[in-house]
């Protein structure tokens, strides 16, 4: 059973959350990325917080910005300090140190800064195609085929990108999860979840690109091209699975080359055959290599 709750946090944010599996167990936290939302995770949830897969404590919440979390109008707001004092302060509600940090896209954003900057918060890191900030740098500056695979960041910035997305029943956003292969899982029930959540909480998710230099550079916008990120800034030396579903178009896997230059306990694991939507295509089989990796 997924339970949710409303949860306000100590600096004024309050977050909505799913959650299955009883207190006072061990925590796996899990953290959605753009467009999605918590639900994305449910049947995760509820796996692991079944005894005979480890009885954990299961936790996803809706970043801020994103269905009923709080959403700051302030594009300020998104950056990656804010963020990260989001999932601090609930990992200190649900009683400490995770056994694991879950997450995928922006959330595996959030997540590798959460473990460079306060790894004393999970014991272990389980990344789904979210890339590395250092290797995200150096493809997004050098490498032509990241700037073309990222082009879309720049589309997502624009003041009018909220319209535009909502256009024909969301016609680009659904446009998204079928970029590279067909989206089978996208079932009519699906569909409509997601309606619900781009109806209240489109403009959270286009803050968190608007926050972030992180895009290709332009003529008019030097983007990552005028980012420098600090060694210290990138390194993370806590147990770390990376798990990376290689037709990703998005994130194609130059992204995890010299990955192990910033993560000393680095387990890597490639998937062919799988896309960016890997946490909905394949639940299966994420939910079985996480339970290898605890």
């Amino acid at each position: 059973m997924i339970e949710t709750w409303q949860q306000p946090l100590p600096h004024g944010i309050t977050l909505s959350c799913r959650a299955a599996g009883e207190r006072g167990r061990p925590v796996l936290m899990f953290l959605h990325g753009f467009p999605e939302a918590a639900f994305v995770w449910d049947e995760l949830l509820l796996h692991f917080s079944q005894p005979e897969h480890g009885g954990y404590r299961c936790v996803a919440p809706n970043l801020r910005g994103y269905e009923r979390s709080s959403q700051p109008a302030d594009v300020a707001a998104y950056r990656p300090k804010q963020l990260v004092q989001d999932i601090a302060a609930l990992i200190a509600i649900e009683g400490g140190p995770l056994a694991c940090l879950v997450a995928h896209d922006w959330g595996g954003a959030v997540a590798w800064s959460l473990a460079n900057r306060q790894p004393e918060l999970t014991h272990k890191l389980a990344i789904v195609n979210s890339p590395h900030p250092g290797t995200f740098l150096r493809e997004l500056q050098s490498n032509p085929r990241q700037q073309q695979a990222s082009a879309y960041m720049n589309f997502l910035i624009r003041p009018d990108a909220e319209a535009l997305l909502r256009e024909d029943g969301y016609r680009r956003l659904f446009a998204m999860f079928s970029h590279g292969a067909p989206a089978t899982w996208l079932t009519d029930d699906l569909k409509q979840r997601y309606r619900e959540v781009w109806d209240a909480s489109l403009t959270g998710g286009c803050n968190y690109y608007r926050a972030s230099p992180l895009r290709p550079p332009r003529p008019e916008d030097p983007g990552a091209a005028g980012v420098t990120l600090p060694r210290e800034m990138l390194t993370v030396d806590i147990p770390t699975l990376v798990l990376w579903a290689m037709e990703d178009v998005a994130l194609p896997p130059d992204l995890i080359e010299g990955l192990g230059e910033y993560v000393s306990q680095l387990t890597l694991e490639k998937v062919p055959g799988a896309t960016h939507w890997i946490v909905h295509e394949r639940p299966a089989f994420v939910a079985e290599r996480l339970a290898a990796f605890l």
